[in-house]
């Protein structure tokens, strides 16, 4: 894990996109496409833009003739949201590594990245080539997920896994929920060149009509799929009946609503 990237492909996107982006993710979109500043003329990159969920939210946000160039390193994330988001003449997909980005310097005046902070295996090269991307005056917005003690849908799904596989659980959320210190946030921006760096924390609740779509989100969303087909004792269809089980639990089954919790931070070049 520390070395590369997680995989986002094979039968993952689909269920990530239909149960998680609706749940999980809208909320944090909404959030951080109204942070952006707009101006006419402007240009936005977004990296790890996934299945989209933020580029929808960014597009409604956008002047009439700005550009908007969303980049993710998967090619089956992003042909899930060039199907999903509808066509714009001002947006463009574009496949890229958020470590080397293939632009000239000073090309944009914003760059946004929902959630991928805490899979970049370089961070540090991943801001830089942020910053280096971004005009004088421009601005960065990202978010990276709370702790998972202020996020009890994923401290419940790893309680889970621990339970059905007691001798080797599945780890791959203890990846995206281990980034949330406000000092060391600061602090990878600050050495990487940037200035004005803001992080607070912002709650919102994961609500959709039915746990048992979260469930599977969770589960086939995610690279815990992957992880569960590896260890071959248990199916991943089990893992999320079981999960459903706990979450409902938490809050309710049809339809579902539980909290949680992100840090959300903006920078300035």
């Amino acid at each position: 894990m520390a070395d590369q990237a997680p995989s986002f492909s094979g039968p993952g996107p689909e269920a990530y996109h239909h149960g998680l982006c609706p749940t999980m993710f809208e909320p944090y979109a909404r959030d951080l496409a109204a942070r952006m500043p707009a101006s006419t003329g402007m240009r936005v990159l977004e990296t790890a833009a996934g299945t989209g969920v933020v580029t929808r939210a960014l597009l409604k946000h956008l002047p009439a003739d700005a550009r908007l160039v969303a980049t993710d390193i998967s090619e089956d994330m992003l042909a899930i949201g060039r199907s999903e988001v509808p066509a714009d003449p001002r947006l463009e997909w574009r496949q890229a590594d958020a470590q080397a980005l293939a632009f000239p310097d000073a090309s944009f005046d914003v760059v946004v990245c929902q959630f991928g902070v805490m899979f970049f295996p370089d961070k540090a090269l991943a801001m830089r080539e942020a910053r280096r991307v971004l005009k004088p005056g421009g601005t960065l917005l990202l978010n990276t997920w709370d702790s998972l003690d202020r996020n009890p849908f994923a401290r419940i799904t790893n309680e889970t896994l621990a339970m059905l596989f007691p001798h080797d659980p599945p780890t791959f959320f203890h990846m995206p929920f281990s980034y949330s210190d406000r000092t060391a946030i600061r602090a990878l921006l600050e050495t990487t060149g940037f200035a004005e760096v803001e992080v607070r924390r912002v709650e919102q609740a994961a609500e959709c009509a039915s746990v048992d779509l979260f469930a599977r989100g969770l589960v086939y969303g995610t690279p815990i799929y992957g992880e569960v087909q590896a260890r071959g004792t248990i199916d991943a269809a089990t893992v999320a009946t079981r999960l459903g089980e706990r979450l409902t639990e938490l809050g309710g089954a049809s339809p579902h609503r539980s909290p949680m919790s992100a840090m959300v931070t903006t920078a300035r070049v």
